[in-house]
């Protein structure tokens, strides 16, 4: 039976039920593929879900990345995606980082910002939380900036910074 999930930029992390996808191939993945050379060697409408953890930031061109993504997925298909929030210092550190996100970046792709116009792959948000490292404070801090994400990131974000951002997409085509 063909697998129906894709895990993109799986590094080490291989899922037993998906295609593991990266560009290194000493990490061992089912299939090497740089995520900036487009078209991916896939079919289009083939995946149900895809998971794209701690891979986006590496890409040149997110946008494009999440058309492709549009590409190989099912309309209804779940994308999970975990990128560093712009406040994480390991945003900046890792020199492989091309891109820091904040809790409205993927409204891009969903519809939710008024320069939604870049593309007309379209997903819905199905979750998006920003996420923080575990401490007595963070979760009082986690609390109110997922309830208030755009006050959190305007105003006290380099004094409590997040550690990650995760959203859950689903394919509308």
């Amino acid at each position: 039976m063909p697998k129906t999930a894709l895990n993109l930029g799986c590094g080490n992390k291989h899922l037993p039920d998906a295609v593991n996808l990266d560009s290194n191939a000493r990490v061992h993945p089912d299939v090497v593929h740089d995520l900036n050379s487009r078209p991916w060697p896939f079919d289009n409408d083939l995946f149900q879900e895809v998971t794209a953890y701690d891979a986006i930031e590496h890409c040149d061109d997110v946008i494009a990345t999440m058309d492709e993504i549009h590409r190989v997925s099912r309309n209804g298909a779940i994308v999970k995606i975990t990128v560093p929030h712009f406040s994480c210092a390991n945003a900046y550190i890792d020199p492989t980082h091309k891109h820091q996100f904040g809790h409205c970046s993927f409204h891009y792709v969903t519809g939710e910002h008024a320069f939604s116009f870049y593309t007309d792959k379209l997903y819905r948000r199905r979750v998006s939380r920003i996420v923080f490292a575990e401490s007595i404070v963070n979760k009082v801090v986690s609390r109110l900036a997922n309830h208030f994400p755009e006050s959190y990131e305007q105003r006290w974000a380099w004094i409590f910074p997040a550690w990650f951002l995760y959203f859950e997409l689903e394919v509308i085509k």
